[in-house]
């Protein structure tokens, strides 16, 4: 295949007002670099990537393709984009947990071998990439790293020229990320493909890029080396933290102290009991081997373990999300899970965001309404919020720096926006345990200094009791006091 290659962006502007640029973009792609796509959270990244791809056509300018002689100029079949994006239904449908969680789905789910197309199984990308240890794995049971090995691997075999991937490392534990961007060296060495990275992360450039775009505010800047870059980063990067007139603001909110009672009515401090934890799964594989834990009230856990280990599991089964949860010896608030409580009761002094719970929220409300539906814990809004509540909602909107979406549509925010929407509904009701599984997954650098800021903030108040989920260290706030590894 010729090395040639070159994707040219002129004075173009996009056809969509909705998702234009703020300014025409100039940028080509040339033989032998690999990009990465920069910026903060809703400055257009996206926008970008869908005007390289033709997705936004364009209304002004010129979009040339040159993948070299015989090739056809266009995108189809030559530019591919991988998002990661795990089709897992919507949080309104049992499947959401069903697929997640239920084991009688993991036995009858299929085979890795079958949904790889006839032939490839010959490719020599199938060793280069690690690939055949996976091949007698079911579908669903293939860790954060492998699917994403195996998303990439199902594009590579097609031999595009340009592979687009969106914020590849998030959620992926350190050996993980170190194996995705081995294989990433792998795939540039080859020389046949050219790889664009889209980041959040503005502070982490993997080797493997030779040049990086910054999109700041709409417009897209000047081509620039990686070493430029870096050097840039480094006299103009700063950590953001939290206003100190809404930092008072959160230390001045009333405690709503939680009654924990035991069994024969005595108080006590118990948050979380879990006695003797263990889940059988599939093909007689089981999870956890007899775990004990209790979280006491005011403390602060990271919990940590790679990808696979059980921490999302774990966390369902705490929120009564699992199918098993009642099934185990849980108690929660001093409340043995099962003795008649409803799910409801569960929830309402627990506040909790994931990433999974992100990709299945499809709801396309104003985002004020998706913050004023953690009031009472349901997806959409079918309570009208009093005056009183939609000033709390303002409020924490304005703490995650998000206060001027309010009228905005969920689903038109970008991802990074969506989050933060999603963090300000898990904080709006000032729950007294906060369960924050990858809080920070796919936050820019500016935005992850800040959110990890208002998380010590808010834990600092009297009775606060933290459980978060993170697979890098530095995203753990200082109030951190206990930790439990699986």
């Amino acid at each position: 295949m010729s090395n040639r290659m070159s994707i040219i962006l002129k004075d173009a502007v996009g056809r969509n007002p909705l998702i234009r640029l703020k300014a025409p973009v100039d940028l080509s792609v040339g033989p032998q670099e690999h990009i990465a796509i920069i910026g903060p959270n809703g400055a257009g990244k996206t926008n970008l990537v869908a005007m390289l791809t033709g997705k936004n056509p364009l209304s002004q300018g010129g979009l040339t393709y040159d993948f070299g002689p015989d090739v056809p100029a266009t995108a189809y079949g030559n530019v591919i984009q991988v998002t990661f994006e795990d089709n897992i239904g919507s949080v309104e449908n049992p499947y959401y947990f069903q697929q997640r969680f239920n084991s009688q789905d993991r036995d009858e789910s299929p085979y890795l071998r079958s949904l790889l197309p006839p032939g490839c199984l010959d490719s020599p990308l199938i060793d280069t990439f690690m690939m055949r240890p996976l091949l007698d794995k079911r579908i669903v049971l293939l860790s954060s790293g492998e699917m994403r090995r195996y998303h990439l691997f199902r594009y590579l075999i097609r031999n595009p020229r340009v592979l687009i991937v969106d914020n590849p490392y998030i959620g992926l534990d350190a050996p993980m990320r170190e194996q995705l961007e081995q294989f990433f060296r792998q795939l540039v060495a080859m020389g046949n493909v050219t790889l664009v990275l889209v980041l959040s992360m503005l502070d982490r450039v993997p080797e493997c890029v030779t040049h990086v775009v910054r999109v700041e505010g709409g417009c897209v800047m000047p081509k620039m080396t990686r070493s430029e870059y870096l050097s840039w980063w480094d006299a103009h990067g700063s950590k953001t933290f939290l206003n100190e007139s809404l930092r008072s603001a959160i230390m001045k909110l009333p405690v709503k102290p939680v009654a924990t009672l035991t069994g024969d009515g005595r108080e006590s401090d118990e948050i979380i009991s879990i006695r003797n934890l263990s889940l059988r799964l599939f093909e007689g594989k089981t999870l956890y081997n007899g775990l004990d834990w209790t979280v006491r009230r005011g403390e602060h856990w990271a919990l940590q373990g790679r990808n696979g280990a059980g921490k999302s599991t774990l966390l369902s089964l705490i929120c009564a999300d699992h199918p098993a949860a009642y099934a185990c010896d849980i108690s929660l608030f001093g409340r043995r899970r099962g003795t008649g409580e409803s799910i409801w009761e569960i929830k309402k002094h627990i506040g909790f965001v994931s990433p999974e719970f992100h990709r299945a929220y499809r709801q396309n409300r104003p985002a004020i309404d998706i913050v004023a539906s953690g009031l009472h814990d349901s997806v959409g809004l079918y309570i009208r919020p009093s005056l009183e509540d939609r000033e709390k909602c303002r409020f924490w909107m304005q703490v995650f720096g998000i206060a001027q979406l309010a009228d905005r549509t969920f689903l038109s925010l970008s991802s990074g926006e969506q989050r933060l929407c999603l963090l300000a509904r898990a904080f709006v009701k000032d729950p007294a345990l906060l369960i924050l599984d990858e809080p920070l997954h796919g936050l820019d650098t500016y935005r992850r200094d800040m959110v990890r800021d208002i998380i010590q903030t808010f834990c600092m108040r009297p009775d606060k009791t933290l459980i978060m989920v993170s697979h890098y260290a530095d995203e753990f706030p200082r109030i951190i006091d206990h930790s439990l590894t699986l």
